[in-house]
């Protein structure tokens, strides 16, 4: 397990959807781990390495805003996008016929502080090391460099980030965070471990907040449900 690294991440808006809700989207009250880890991916990426979050720091107050928007509920059929690369159709999707108007109670004015680290796996190779991978990633956090640009739970929502050295700059949540909240079940990640063509299973853990922080189990912790 390689050193641990801290990234300070924020941005107007955030949507961390309940998987239980269907058709409207409905944000998690704060970060998700598969949401922070998705960050740290975003940064550096390797198959050598995996990321994994131990800590959030949630650093504003939790704040709603309600949106309606207009979405298109289809895709192009792939017998369609066939043929568009084949030069015998045009692609196209005619939006007023596939308009849905959907609510979403997203967040908003949001700022975290995500500990990971990573570990190496079984794709190292010979010259892969630790140091190697950490070296890079403190460097590409540090210039603002990432392999494709960051977001807050759905793509539409992009965030800035920055390294932070928690010795120098010590976490100091809102007022309004101090004290215990019980978040309820959080999606904790999805399990690729299984068979071919098999779909993910997704992982839950109980998450609780104290005084702005979500402590992480270990993925292979009994706190961590399929």
């Amino acid at each position: 397990m390689s050193q641990g690294f801290c990234i300070e991440v924020f941005g107007p808006f955030a949507c961390f959807t309940r998987p239980e809700m269907k058709v409207e989207r409905v944000s998690y009250d704060a970060i998700t781990p598969s949401a922070a880890r998705a960050i740290f991916d975003a940064i550096l990426w390797k198959p050598a390495i995996a990321w994994q979050v131990r800590r959030i720091e949630v650093c504003e107050p939790i704040r709603w805003i309600s949106v309606r928007r207009n979405e298109v509920g289809a895709v192009a059929p792939v017998g369609a996008v066939r043929s568009a690369m084949n030069g015998n159709a045009l692609l196209a999707l005619n939006i007023e016929e596939n308009r849905q108007q959907r609510a979403g109670l997203l967040l908003r004015d949001v700022r975290y502080r995500l500990h990971g680290r990573f570990e190496l796996t079984d794709k190292a190779g010979e010259g892969d090391t630790a140091a190697k991978f950490a070296a890079m990633f403190e460097r590409r956090a540090r210039n603002g460099q990432c392999f494709n640009q960051p977001y807050l739970g759905t793509r539409e929502f992009s965030c800035g980030f920055r390294l932070v050295d928690p010795p120098a700059e010590p976490f100091q949540p809102a007022s309004e965070l101090m004290g215990e909240r019980d978040l309820g079940w959080m999606l904790y990640d999805l399990d690729y471990g299984l068979p071919p063509h098999e779909a993910p299973s997704p992982l839950f853990f109980r998450a609780v907040m104290r005084d702005g922080v979500i402590a992480v189990p270990a993925r292979d912790s009994e706190e961590v449900r399929g």
